[in-house]
């Protein structure tokens, strides 16, 4: 009897000492406490979001005219390239044309940016450590591959879960104060869709979108910290003060992740903005125009929509809005990295994914 109501009292000791043995590495920072563990995600959803947002804020002109070349037809010009299209929006609909959409756009982007950089981070660390495993070196590091392997599965995964936002940001944004039908906000948007054409209308579009947002987001991760780790280990031209970037140097290599990325990725994004446009009867007054020899509006598919956007428009077609796009993608890509670090360092976060 005596042995067994020692026991509990055994358990209970063995157990404090325990918490408090965990409790002391997690100060240490040997491990990380449940409650540290849950901070640090919230604090790198937070950076996410933020960045994502002051992002697309400071582009939201350039990702207007985007759109609206994308989808207006050839025959009936009403933007002929992107200092005569902002203009003409400045003119037409005043400074808050320039932003239209770019409320939705930011409802999207913050939960999208927070989610993508997110489950880069921890797609990252479940591939390293599934690498290192395979390869039994507890030493390796990711690879470009697997940097790309890494930003695939964090796109798609955030892009899936906000698309349907996306899909009604389109239509917001080529609304003008002309259009027949407007669209009062987001929600109305979503519920008059949800009414009008059905539940699978919210994801017109979702498959190009996965095709392209494997390049483009697997790129852009890839591209980014390759180019991070070769500046750090190389050190070229003295850009490199002991193990840290500078600013500067963090936004030239956003720069050029963004730019690869969406050079690879953009007809996707073409096809993808003009099967959002089907089934709105609306959409007429700005894809479809007056031309005589206007180009159907109607899809079956993404490969429907590749063979008629080539067969009445051309090759180029697949191009169009690249200029604003490229001009917006470069500061915007390079903004979200850097304010996505500065963000997570101001929150004592830490960012290395090898630790």
């Amino acid at each position: 009897m005596a042995s067994e109501d020692v026991k509990p009292s055994e358990s209970a000791v063995s157990t404090i000492v325990n918490l408090a043995g965990e409790a002391k590495l997690a100060r240490e920072g040997v491990v990380k406490a449940p409650s540290l563990a849950v901070l640090s995600v919230c604090k790198s959803l937070l950076a996410g979001g933020v960045a994502g947002g002051v992002s697309r804020t400071a582009v939201a002109p350039l990702e207007r005219m985007k759109i609206l070349l994308q989808v207006q037809n050839p025959h009936n010009i009403k933007y002929s390239g992107t200092l005569q299209g902002l203009t003409y929006i400045w003119r037409t609909e005043g400074f808050r044309g320039l932003f239209k959409g770019n409320g939705t756009n930011c409802a999207r982007i913050v939960p999208n940016s927070a989610v993508k950089f997110f489950s880069y981070e921890q797609a990252s660390k479940g591939i390293l450590w599934m690498y290192r495993d395979k390869t039994g070196n507890e030493d390796a590091q990711l690879t470009p591959l697997l940097r790309l392997g890494a930003g695939a599965c964090a796109g798609i995964i955030a892009m899936s879960a906000t698309y349907p936002m996306d899909m009604v940001r389109g239509r917001i944004t080529v609304q003008t104060e002309k259009s027949p039908y407007q669209y009062r906000g987001m929600f109305h948007a979503l519920s008059t869709v949800l009414r009008e054409e059905g539940p699978r209308a919210l994801y017109k579009g979702w498959l190009p979108s996965v095709i392209g947002v494997v390049p483009y987001v697997g790129l852009n991760f890839a591209v980014y910290e390759s180019l991070k780790d070769w500046l750090i280990k190389s050190r070229p031209f003295g850009l490199v003060q002991d193990t840290d970037l500078s600013v500067t140097t963090r936004l030239a290599c956003g720069a050029a992740a963004g730019t690869v990325g969406q050079t690879v990725a953009y007809p996707l994004d073409v096809i993808r903005r003009r099967m959002q446009m089907v089934g709105w009867s609306n959409a007429s007054s700005v894809v479809a125009g007056e031309g005589r020899s206007k180009a159907p509006l109607e899809y079956t598919g993404m490969v429907d929509a590749f063979r008629k956007t080539v067969r009445h428009e051309g090759f180029g077609a697949l191009y169009k809005g690249l200029v604003p796009n490229s001009v917006k993608v470069v500061p915007s890509i390079a903004i979200a990295f850097v304010t996505y670090e500065m963000v997570k360092d101001i929150l004592g976060v830490e960012i290395r994914i090898s630790d």
